[in-house]
């Protein structure tokens, strides 16, 4: 009995060391989401609306270059950057966790609990994971920054709930809603092993499913549906001047 209990308790003094932790990444990984869909909505519709499209396609830039330079932003250097955060951050947070501890003599316990080498593995994981999965949204949000000629939020969102509407007062389903609130929030459903009466903590590298997570018909489909609004969102860059 006493060895259960003590991996119990050990589990226990683990999940409340990095509750703090885990709140400061989720915190900024969903800001960076945000960051990223602004970001996408604007690209391509403030050169229009600044003119500086015309300067643009003066330069020997193709559009596709133009517009994959443009989705690398919320795909590939926002995650570096929120990894880079997160990682001081946490690191700060271990230190100052350790001086508050030290008097007591637990300051050694913060340290063992909390592996932020195995941390940072999960969360570069993570973040990859995410990247990916949002890709169709930041697509989307491309496609309405070359098209929209004002508004550009508004255009992303509202044809959006239209559909749900329609769909709800058509068919009395919601399996278009229930999809985009699968693709904004459910990233980590396939990819992750998490435990009972643990809530969504990780903290082991053996709950990391990449395999799984790579199988799921859900990745392929939305990248290709990114694929395909990236493509979109080149060709009409070709066509599309000044607002």
């Amino acid at each position: 009995m006493g060895e259960p209990f003590d991996l119990r308790r050990a589990a226990q003094q683990r999940a409340m060391i990095g509750a703090p932790y885990d709140v400061a990444a989720m915190m900024l990984i969903f800001t960076a989401f945000i960051v990223g869909v602004f970001y996408c909505l604007d690209a391509l519709h403030s050169e229009r609306r600044d003119r500086s499209i015309l300067f643009w396609k003066s330069l020997p830039v193709s559009d596709l270059t133009t517009v994959l330079s443009k989705a690398t932003i919320p795909l590939v250097v926002l995650p570096v950057i929120i990894f880079a955060i997160i990682i001081l951050l946490q690191f700060l947070m271990l230190l100052w966790s350790s001086a508050v501890l030290l008097s007591s003599g637990l300051a050694a316990t913060t340290w063992t609990r909390f592996n932020l080498f195995q941390q940072s593995l999960i969360l570069l994981y993570s973040l990859i994971v995410i990247a990916l999965w949002h890709a169709p949204i930041y697509g989307w949000a491309l496609l309405i920054s070359g098209w929209a000629r004002r508004a550009t939020f508004l255009w992303a969102v509202l044809p959006l709930l239209a559909i749900g509407v329609l769909e709800k007062f058509a068919f009395d389903t919601s399996h278009f809603l229930s999809m985009l609130k699968n693709r904004v929030f459910d990233a980590g459903d396939t990819a992750f092993a998490f435990r009972p009466h643990h809530g969504l903590a990780i903290d082991s590298l053996a709950q990391l499913t990449p395999r799984r997570y790579v199988a799921t018909p859900g990745l392929w489909i939305g990248l290709v549906v990114a694929a395909a609004f990236v493509a979109l969102a080149v060709w009409q860059r070709r066509y599309r001047g000044p607002i």
